[in-house]
């Protein structure tokens, strides 16, 4: 019975842990973005156009950074990738700024669509 119990409460805690949000930034650290970025990176949202800065602040460091090739016209390439036991998320870096995002799997991964103009 007390196996049962531990085994319990040791579900319950991976589960609550990873639901915690846990703070990347401060306000006066997201206070130079533009309000839109700032209400993303509030929300813990990605959208394209985000610069990795901006990206750490709302999902925080990557589990694997990849340096590509260059793109034709110079532009450097990064490829971004937030792995968890039930997903990989990538995000495509190109010139400093996302363009491109794929989730597999279950992600809790958020992504926000552009306001028109951006």
């Amino acid at each position: 019975m007390n196996k049962a119990i531990a085994a319990a409460a040791l579900v319950a805690a991976i589960f609550l842990a990873g639901c915690q949000t846990e703070v990347r930034y401060s306000p006066s650290e997201i206070s130079r973005y533009p309000a839109d970025v700032q209400a993303h990176i509030r929300a813990g949202e990605v959208t394209m156009g985000m610069t990795p800065d901006e990206v750490r602040f709302a999902w925080g460091s990557p589990s694997d950074i990849n340096v590509q090739t260059p793109a034709a016209n110079g532009d450097m390439r990064e490829q971004w990738i937030y792995k968890d036991i039930a997903s990989s998320t990538t995000l495509q870096f190109t010139a400093g700024k996302v363009t491109e995002m794929s989730s597999s799997g279950i992600s809790n991964k958020k992504f926000a669509e552009p306001k028109s103009g951006q």
